[in-house]
């Protein structure tokens, strides 16, 4: 990975003005922020510059506003929020550049927090135009990008900035950088991943790419029905993309040229009907019934999948290996889970994962934060599983 310059490389920063890019874009029910996880992420980095005493002007986007101010989509809904986690006043401007922006800016101490309004409200934002990213630019001294999740845009505050002001990347983005680089970039191998998930269409330059970087690709949830159809499997009313029979041959044949194994399903659980406690029962792969449909991989899978974590060095996570949300279709990725867990805090594995449903199922695994690195971003993860450049990133290193 190319170097970038980190929090680290910043001294004497009291009294200058750093724009700080950071996610805020969390969920909101009722009018209140119900889940924080994205604010702890960055209080690091806002703490550290604060305590160094630097004027902290947080840049974030909120929602999809398509470039016009939207009133249930302002930031000042989250800045309450921000001020609890943070445990600081944190001041809010109506807008991100402008007389309300320099105004706010102008009336910060040392060590101040001020979040500006939602970048998108702006059509120059999304476009990254020369003109907006100018009048960001404005108000600030030093550029600090904590935003890996929105990595992946090549925005006015994500990546249009770094080419106006010294960049850096704050604490969360040095993190995920870090980890990431250990789970593809130049990991200790046998090198494992896991792919689940509903469809193979969502995550074809993914597999592709995988088979290429990796000693083994598990393919669990509903994509692995379309490999396993693809191999002349009867996988009855399973979810199954059978058009994309030719791309699963395909992806198979990549990964045999390049010496990665593919470990699909052995058995599986099946049921009726998909709700939580339909009646299931266990069959071979080959003896899935014609009015059923798999919801889970079965035991021997199970244990295939544990014995290939066992043997990994390092382990990729992106999908579940069943239906997760609902019981008992559960059990699979918990087992899998938890074994992961398990060799990660015996400092026998580095375990990266990342993804909503991913994220979601650790935590419903209660292992979470027995991985090495669990990422929250979501489509900037993707992206860099796939193998692209991602835009906010490459502008860090070339700035370095």
């Amino acid at each position: 990975m190319a170097a970038f310059k980190t929090l680290d490389d910043l001294t004497d920063i009291a009294g200058k003005r750093v724009l700080v890019r950071v996610d805020l874009n969390v969920p909101v029910t009722d009018g209140k922020v119900s889940d924080t996880t994205r604010i702890e992420r960055v209080a690091p980095t806002i703490h550290e510059l604060s305590e160094k005493g630097a004027k902290v002007i947080l840049l974030a986007h909120f929602g999809r506003p398509k470039g016009e101010p939207v009133a249930d989509m302002s930031l000042s809904l989250i800045a309450p929020a921000v001020e609890e986690v943070l445990d600081q006043s944190v001041a809010f401007a109506s807008d991100c550049i402008g007389a309300p922006a320099a105004d706010a800016i102008a009336k910060m101490n040392n060590g101040d927090v001020l979040l500006l309004e939602n970048t998108r409200f702006h059509k120059g934002e999304e476009k990254n135009t020369p003109e907006f990213t100018a009048e960001l630019a404005k108000n600030g001294d030093i550029y600090v990008n904590d935003a890996f999740s929105a990595a992946h845009r090549a925005h006015a505050s994500t990546e249009g900035l770094a080419h106006h002001l010294p960049a850096y990347a704050g604490r969360t983005m040095q993190a995920e950088l870090e980890a990431l680089e250990k789970g593809l970039g130049q990991p200790a191998r046998p090198v494992v991943a896991i792919v689940g998930g509903a469809k193979v269409s969502t995550k074809i330059d993914l597999l592709m790419n995988l088979v290429k970087k990796v000693d083994a690709l598990v393919i669990g949830g509903g994509m692995a029905n379309t490999f396993l159809a693809a191999n002349g499997t009867n996988v009855g009313k399973s979810l199954c993309e059978h058009d994309l029979a030719d791309t699963a041959k395909q992806i198979m044949l990549e990964a045999a040229t390049a010496g990665c194994a593919i470990v699909l399903p052995s058995d599986g659980v099946v049921a009726r009907e998909f709700k939580a406690g339909a009646e299931n029962e266990t069959v071979d792969i080959s003896a899935i019934p014609a009015d059923a449909m798999v919801l889970d991989v079965g035991p021997k899978s199970v244990e295939a999948v544990n014995a290939w974590i066992s043997r990994a060095a390092t382990l990729v996570w992106n999908g579940p290996l069943g239906a997760f949300e609902i019981a008992p279709f559960d059990k699979a990725t918990v087992a899998a889970a938890r074994h992961a867990a398990d060799r990660t805090r015996e400092g026998k594995l580095v375990s990266v994962a990342g993804g909503g449903d991913t994220v979601s199922a650790l935590n419903h695994a209660g292992v979470a934060d027995d991985f090495t690195y669990v990422s929250t971003a979501g489509g900037a993860f993707l992206e860099w599983m796939e193998g692209k450049e991602l835009p906010g990133v490459a502008v860090l290193s070339r700035t370095a």
